[in-house]
């Protein structure tokens, strides 16, 4: 049986009704470089709060100085590791679940790269983190990707790594697993049989505009996935609080992509932060 304060944070990060999860993340200036739409973090993440989401992922430093004046708004992932531009494929373990507890997290999360040479030190690193997260009574999110080395180029996107990758969080005790999309909804719904955990996946560079990331969340949800946790296409949008309602739209309404279209076309004229 699972610590009630394992079940309290994960009812605040889950939605009530649904038991979806529209997560933003703004971890990324470490993982990615400096982006100028990140700059001004404490108003995009105000912007982001603006539209509801269940919850946003982001580094303890951030959240002591942003994430303050929204406290009780929206949930807090605490991202526990990063990779950076010159080690894309590596997540160094940068804080530990007691330091979430300190700040009030509802969830910890930690990344970890499968099929690589360093597989089994990430492996053995999300184990351990794991371990914590659970003594602690503190849901465990990790976003693995099958991106290694030892994975030739043309199976990268085989659905089979990717579903590798899922049962793998599962088999160490991981709550949600964050990963990439397959590409369809059939090869998708595999990997969601694939694991008893829930499945999220993170929007990267699956699309050319918005509309192909509606599409995308519609076919998570509809092939059984948990939801999202998005960040450069919330973020690097002019108006985020637009992006995170039509996101909601689709996930916890169940809104079809064509009527999230005429919504985000509704919003996206309105001041962000509203």
């Amino acid at each position: 049986m699972a610590l009630l304060g394992k079940e309290v944070r994960m009812s605040r990060l889950l939605n009530q009704e649904t038991g979806k999860l529209l997560a933003v993340a703004v971890d990324q200036a470490m993982a990615r470089g400096i982006f100028d739409e990140l700059m001004p973090i404490n108003r995009k993440v105000s912007e982001i709060v603006a539209g509801g989401p269940d919850a946003m992922t982001m580094h303890k430093g951030i959240a002591e100085m942003s994430y303050r004046p929204h406290v009780g708004k929206t949930g807090l992932i605490l991202k526990l590791s990063t990779f950076s531009p010159w080690q894309p494929n590596y997540d160094a373990w940068v804080t530990e679940v007691d330091e979430a507890v300190r700040l009030g997290a509802d969830a910890v999360s930690m990344g970890c790269i499968v099929g690589g040479d360093d597989q089994p030190e990430q492996l053995r690193n999300l184990g351990i983190v794991s371990g914590q997260a659970a003594a602690l009574g503190v849901p465990m999110i990790a976003h693995i990707y099958p991106r290694g080395n030892q994975i030739p180029d043309h199976e990268k996107n085989d659905w089979k790594h990717v579903a590798y990758a899922v049962r793998a969080g599962a088999e160490l005790g991981v709550d949600i697993v964050k990963t990439k999309y397959t590409g369809n909804p059939e090869t998708f719904r595999k990997v969601v049989e694939s694991t008893p955990g829930k499945v999220v996946v993170a929007g990267g560079d699956n699309g050319n505009n918005i509309e192909d990331y509606f599409q995308m969340v519609y076919d998570v949800i509809d092939a059984g996935g948990t939801g999202i946790t998005f960040g450069r296409i919330v973020w690097n949008n002019p108006n985020p609080t637009a992006v995170v309602k039509a996101f909601k739209n689709i996930i916890h309404h169940g809104g079809t992509v064509n009527e999230t279209v005429e919504l985000y076309n509704e919003l996206i004229n309105q001041p962000a932060n509203v």
